[in-house]
């Protein structure tokens, strides 16, 4: 038999008075006063930060962060007077008000600052010295039907808002979240829903509920639903008691002191948030709205999530995302209220399925045909749900009170005129994303300034030009 012995058992062997030197490897070293031969170089591989970094800025887009107020000694970059507008009011959602821009106010329960907004409108809010949207007809169309709904469960009002890349969808999400929230409904809003699929919080396994939980983005949701409902949760009790991992709520708990308590423990957020969507669908006081961006997202055959045996997860194998396809598909229902979801067909992560497609009837991208594949499952999930169009182009009126409100905020380097406002319009084809972005902001970017025998070295230098 061989033993394995280790260098310090070898050198506990030895007789007493033994000195056991340390292992130096000294062929290895190089003699003194002579170079190594073996010389380590600095070898930069296209993997570096700094090469990641540089790649990454290649099509991003910027942030706009406001620089700070100590900095801006400058005149031309002194804070700009915030825009007067109307607010955005339920009184207002009129058909004389179809064409006009109202302002979303900051309120003690602001849904933008609690729940957030998608990139891309978050950047436009950020441009702007006032958060604004404008009134279309698709608006009073929505308001119309969340005035219905305020009355029936919501599986009789399950719409998803579909178009073209740009037609507004979101903004009209965010209106019919800011017209539930005016009128006191509990409003659950989701803007980036591919962050419950791509992989960006922990999970773990729950043999209760054989799902996956997702304790971490449970906690945030509960932190974001008790922030902007919090007057409402606070008149809604609890039926049931509920005992979990060494907590315990009696019957009569306040909503808003159960989801105070998950939100402050990610061991208990993700039965809480269940606890919580239970009881909402028990109560029939306050409408319910949940509202979802990224809808499609969800509705993909894998996620981003991997199990123990690196084999992609379902999405209706999360817990959070089946929550939402359960109230999507009608198999959970809330007393009063609606279920709204936009889809983003410009991800190429998480497309539109052809599960959607076949449900609300829209074309896709790629053909399809009866033999493209389709999950039976998440066909269940779909099963019911309405197409709300969004309306492709900005009517000349809308695209006029659009254009004058970032006139009025100096967004225009250019001339204001109507030739201006209608080759802008003309070149975006009406879309409303590239009328703003490629259109309106395109007009940042400046045009050479016009030189001539008059023109001196002191104005160009000056920028008087």
């Amino acid at each position: 038999m061989v033993l394995a012995l280790s260098r310090a058992s070898l050198c506990r062997s030895l007789p007493q008075g033994t000195v056991c030197l340390p292992n130096v490897r000294t062929y290895a070293n190089t003699p003194p006063g002579q170079q190594s031969p073996f010389k380590i170089q600095n070898v930069k591989s296209s993997a570096t930060p700094k090469n990641k970094k540089a790649f990454s800025r290649k099509n991003r887009i910027g942030a706009f962060r406001s620089m700070n107020p100590s900095q801006l000694t400058v005149p031309v970059l002194q804070p700009r007077s915030s825009l007067s507008m109307p607010s955005f009011k339920p009184e207002l959602m009129t058909e004389n008000m179809i064409g006009q821009v109202v302002a979303f106010n900051q309120t003690p329960n602001d849904p933008i600052k609690y729940f957030g907004t998608p990139k891309n409108m978050l950047l436009e809010f950020r441009l702007l010295s006032q958060r604004c949207s404008v009134i279309r007809n698709i608006t009073i169309l929505t308001a119309e039907e969340l005035n219905s709904a305020a009355s029936e469960p919501s599986h009789k009002t399950r719409y998803v808002l579909t178009g073209p890349s740009g037609c507004g969808k979101s903004f009209l999400l965010l209106q019919a979240v800011q017209y539930c929230l005016a009128k006191e409904w509990i409003v659950i809003y989701i803007p980036r829903a591919k962050t419950m699929v791509n992989s960006t919080t922990t999970h773990v396994y729950d043999l209760r509920t054989q799902t996956y939980l997702q304790p971490n983005y449970a906690q945030q949701t509960l932190r974001r639903i008790l922030e902007v409902n919090s007057a409402n949760l606070q008149t809604l009790t609890m039926r049931d008691g509920l005992s979990y991992d060494r907590r315990s709520f009696s019957s009569g708990t306040t909503l808003a002191q159960l989801a105070s308590a998950g939100s402050k423990d990610p061991a208990i957020s993700s039965v809480v948030l269940e606890t919580l969507l239970t009881e909402l669908c028990r109560q029939s006081k306050i409408p319910v709205l949940l509202a979802v961006d990224d809808f499609q997202s969800i509705y993909n055959q894998k996620t981003s999530y991997r199990d123990p045996h690196f084999s992609a997860i379902r999405p209706y194998h999360l817990a959070i995302p089946r929550f939402i396809l359960e109230f999507a598909s009608g198999k959970r229902s809330f007393p009063k209220g609606a279920i709204i979801g936009a889809l983003t067909a410009a991800d190429p992560a998480f497309p539109v399925t052809n599960e959607l497609m076949d449900e609300l009837g829209v074309p896709g991208v790629h053909p399809r045909s009866p033999y493209s594949k389709r999950s039976k499952i998440l066909q269940e999930y779909a099963r019911g749900l309405r197409n709300l169009p969004v309306p492709t182009e900005f009517s000349p009126r809308e695209a006029a009170s659009v254009f004058e409100t970032w006139m009025r905020d100096n967004a225009l380097t250019a001339p204001a005129n109507d030739e201006l406002f209608l080759a802008k319009y003309t070149e975006s084809a009406g879309n409303p994303k590239a009328f703003v972005w490629q259109g309106i902001l395109g007009t940042l970017e400046g045009a050479a300034p016009v030189v001539n025998e008059s023109t001196s070295w002191p104005q160009l230098r000056e920028g008087r030009i």
